[in-house]
């Protein structure tokens, strides 16, 4: 039995004690009383008379009473009977004083284990807080014995174990999720990447597939117009030509011929050892050639004053 449980057992005894104390002590001096009125009346009957004067008178029941004179003993008696009243009075008030002196001291011993249970209770509550248990609500009458609270502590780390596990599992499933999420975005962004980088691929194989095929057709179309102007300069009689440049690569020549055509010029190129020949023409004679020379010489959009006009030889004459 635990210390609060005690001091609550040995309060209620001391009530109990207390109140039939008290009982006792007010059933006797009743009891006293009744004793004292009945012994009264047994050593003063009431005579059953009808009148005062000293001879025996018959009574309905046949009974004879004598009556005497007793008024000096009958004052004294009655002077007595109720000095003893008073004493009586007296001492059952003293009683009832003492019994209730009795009860106040039974009161405040009780109220006092009361104050003392309730502060062992907080202190029980203080130490359990400190050591984070989870019975701050238990009053001390529900109070644990050592077996219980070990198997109620057992209880509870059970289920804190429980728990702990149950969260684990619960970190560990979406660690698992984020993991395959994190694979699969993976997955997909390369397939994606592989994706745009054989789109880019094949892109760049068809813009070079048409890079190649359109220089293909420039070179043929140049290569065309070359033989033309070689043919139409060797093998025709129009031998007079206006030569405006010398380029050293064909994208210069290119650059040269897309000015003078823009003008509205017959250009002709022609490969040489020292680089591309720029001319405009064939024209019929040297005074058409050199018209044109001039022209060419005084159009400052051109900047082509070194033209100058040459004598188209075939090569098979040179």
């Amino acid at each position: 039995m635990s210390m609060n449980n005690k001091q609550r057992w040995m309060g209620g005894v001391v009530l109990l004690g207390g109140g039939v104390l008290l009982a006792a002590l007010l059933l006797k001096g009743n009891e006293e009383i009744e004793q004292d009125k009945a012994q009264a009346t047994i050593s003063h009957p009431i005579p059953k008379t009808q009148s005062n004067s000293n001879t025996a008178q018959p009574l309905q029941d046949g009974e004879m009473v004598s009556l005497q004179p007793l008024a000096v003993d009958v004052e004294t008696e009655k002077r007595l009977l109720e000095e003893q009243r008073l004493a009586r009075e007296k001492a059952v008030a003293e009683q009832e004083a003492r019994a209730a002196e009795f009860l106040k001291m039974q009161q405040e011993a009780e109220a006092a284990a009361a104050r003392k249970a309730a502060e062992e209770y907080a202190a029980l509550n203080a130490r359990r807080s400190s050591e984070q248990e989870s019975s701050d609500n238990i009053p001390p009458e529900l109070a644990e014995d050592d077996k219980a609270k070990a198997q109620r502590l057992a209880e509870e780390k059970r289920k804190l174990d429980e728990k702990k596990k149950a969260e684990q599992q619960k970190q560990d499933q979406l660690k698992s999720d984020a993991e395959k999420k994190l694979a699969e975005d993976k997955r997909k962004a390369e397939a994606d990447k592989k994706a745009a980088e054989d789109k880019r691929k094949a892109e760049a194989d068809k813009k070079a597939a048409d890079d190649k095929k359109r220089k293909a057709e420039e070179d043929a179309k140049k290569k065309a117009e070359a033989e033309k102007a070689r043919d139409l300069m060797e093998n025709g009689d129009k031998k007079w030509m206006v030569q405006v440049a010398l380029a050293a690569n064909q994208a210069n020549a290119d650059a040269v011929v897309s000015k003078l055509r823009a003008k509205g010029y017959k250009v002709t190129t022609s490969s040489t050892s020292k680089g591309i020949r720029i001319m405009v023409g064939p024209a019929k004679d040297r005074d058409v050639a050199d018209a044109t020379r001039k022209k060419i010489s005084s159009d400052e959009s051109l900047n082509m004053k070194s033209a100058w006009v040459i004598d188209w030889v075939p090569l098979d004459q040179r």
